[in-house]
Formats: structure tokens, C-alpha cells, sequence
């Protein structure tokens, strides 16, 4: 038997395939994530540079534009260094700190679009009470709480970190915590409650928040006027997109580690893995610079005003 305190690295047997496409590999990663880079910190500049954008759901969007910016950072330079090397190993802690990254990342993104749900319901179904009740004071609370909540998914890692493994293979490109677990060859009863405690806890309970305030909103839709029908589809448009594409990528996600799906081609698998790391941070500026007018008139006044 192998315990933790053996397993000083892990192997991630999915870069078997990589080859003589390894440079290749690495352009399409590198080209992707500066393309992230520069599409979130241009709309987090142009957010904060322009006095009439300091409003509420610019404050979400600035937030989930920085969130992208961290978890890309968390997976993408990863990603470039093992392309190139020709030993795909990490060490026991760096597997742990990325696990960590990851489980932010995709905490706050999740309740950020939670989050950024409320501010809709609140501008569309009572636009009359909105800037008395999206004061300065709760948006700060809102934000706070986006980028602390996340934190209760670390006890699942401090868990984890505590098994007795078996094997040190992760078929994976990146660390996961389910990956870990599934190495384990003691009694992982624990955790795995503990997991689907939190995902139950968390993940519902945003969803439940998601449906019911769409559900308003839907409401007022149809009862409301042309112009309040324009007004929602213009706003939500771009948070659906969003909302709709992290949860497809998470949930891939969560099925893949779970279920077994050899029989999908390995390149498949990687990027269908991927997904929700990487789609997400590239979809979202887009979605909401060329959806969002005003976005778009101050990229327009920021940039080619300069020129």
C-alpha cells in the first residue's frame, strides 16, 4: 500500500498523446490564453477607467472578468509547461494547489453569475426600488461574500490531502480532486459525503435562486410591455449565454470524473475536460462587450478616441 505521505508526485497520463504535436499544442494554448488575458483586462480597464459604468452590474462583471483572469492563470501556464516537457509529473503540493485554484475558480464564477442573476431580477422587476436596493453597501457585501463562499470547498481538499493512495496516475491533463480520491484505497465514505453535501448545499441552492428570479423576470415579460420585453432580452441575453455555458462545461466535468468515458476518442475527452476552464473565460468578454451597448460605446470612446 502507498499512503499520502509516499506520494510525493502524480502523473498525469493524458499528455501520452501529445507527441509530435506538442509545439502545435502549445501555439493553440498560448494564442488562447493571451487572447484571455487581453480581452478580460481591456473590459475590466474600460469598466473602471468610466465614472458611468460604476454602476451595479458592471461591479459583477468586473468581478467575474477578474475571477476568469485568476483561474486562467491557475490552469494555463500549467498547461503550457507540460506540453513541452517530456516527464508529465507534479508534485504532491503543486497538485494540491491547483486543485485549489480550480474549486475557486469555479465557486466564485458560479455564484458570481448567482449573483449577477439578483441584480437582473432586481433593475427589470423593480426598477423603481433598485438603487435603493442595490446600495453601495450591498454590492460590497455581494462581492465579499462571491469571493469568500468559495473558501467551504476547501475542506474537501484538506480531506482529500489525508487518504491513502494506491497509485499515483491522473488521468488527466490538470490536477483534480476527484481524480485524487479516486486513487485512494482506504475508506472514502467521508469525503465523498462531505462533497456531495457541499455540491448540494451550494450548487441547488444558487440554482434554486437562478430559476426563481428568471422565473420572475419571465413573468414580467409577459405581462409587461414591448419596451420592458426589449429591456430584459438585452440584458439577459449575454448572462444566459454565460450561465448556460459554465453549466454545461461543469457539468461535463463532473460527469467525466465520475463515469467512465474511454470510449470517446483522448482528444475528445481532454477538451470536453477543458471546457469549462477555458470556453468560459474566452466566451464571457465577448458575450458581454458586443452584447452590452454601453460597453461598447466606452471601448469605442477609450480606444479610438486615443488613436
Amino acid at each position: 500500500m502507498i499512503n499520502s505521505t509516499q506520494v510525493s508526485f502524480f502523473t498525469l497520463a493524458a499528455y501520452s498523446d501529445t507527441g509530435a504535436f506538442k509545439h502545435l499544442y502549445f501555439m493553440i494554448v498560448m494564442c488562447l490564453y493571451m487572447l484571455i488575458i487581453c480581452a478580460n483586462l481591456l473590459l475590466i480597464v474600460v469598466i473602471c477607467v468610466n465614472r458611468s459604468l460604476h454602476e451595479p452590474m458592471y461591479m459583477f462583471l468586473c468581478s467575474l472578468f477578474v475571477n476568469e483572469l485568476y483561474g486562467s492563470t491557475g490552469l494555463f501556464p500549467f498547461l503550457l509547461l507540460q506540453i513541452l516537457s517530456d516527464i508529465h509529473t507534479v508534485s504532491a503540493s503543486a497538485c494540491l494547489l491547483q486543485n485549489f485554484f480550480l474549486f475557486f475558480y469555479g465557486g466564485v464564477e458560479y455564484f458570481s453569475l448567482a449573483v449577477m442573476s439578483y441584480d437582473r431580477y432586481l433593475a427589470i422587476c423593480c426598477p423603481l426600488q433598485y438603487n435603493t436596493q442595490m446600495s453601495f453597501n450591498k454590492i460590497t457585501m455581494l462581492v465579499a461574500v462571491t469571493w469568500f463562499y468559495p473558501l467551504l470547498f476547501c475542506l474537501v481538499m484538506s480531506l482529500t490531502s489525508s487518504l491513502q493512495l494506491c497509485g499515483n496516475i491522473i488521468q488527466k491533463v490538470y490536477c483534480d480532486s476527484y481524480s485524487v480520491v479516486k486513487l485512494a484505497c482506504g475508506d472514502t465514505t467521508a469525503v465523498n459525503i462531505y462533497g456531495l453535501f457541499i455540491s448540494l448545499l451550494s450548487v441547488f441552492s444558487l440554482l434554486l435562486l437562478i430559476l426563481y428570479t428568471y422565473g420572475k423576470i419571465l413573468k414580467v415579460c409577459f405581462s409587461g410591455s414591448k419596451q420592458t420585453r426589449q429591456k430584459a432580452v438585452s440584458t439577459c441575453t449575454p448572462h444566459l449565454i454565460s450561465l448556460l455555458n459554465f453549466t454545461f462545461g461543469a457539468l461535463f466535468e463532473i460527469v467525466s470524473s465520475r463515469f467512465d468515458m474511454n470510449n470517446l476518442p483522448n482528444v475528445l475527452r481532454i477538451f470536453l475536460s477543458l471546457y469549462w476552464l477555458t470556453c468560459q473565460p474566452v466566451l464571457s468578454p465577448l458575450v458581454y462587450g458586443l452584447n452590452m451597448s454601453k460597453i461598447r460605446i466606452m471601448f469605442k470612446s477609450l480606444v479610438f478616441d486615443k488613436v
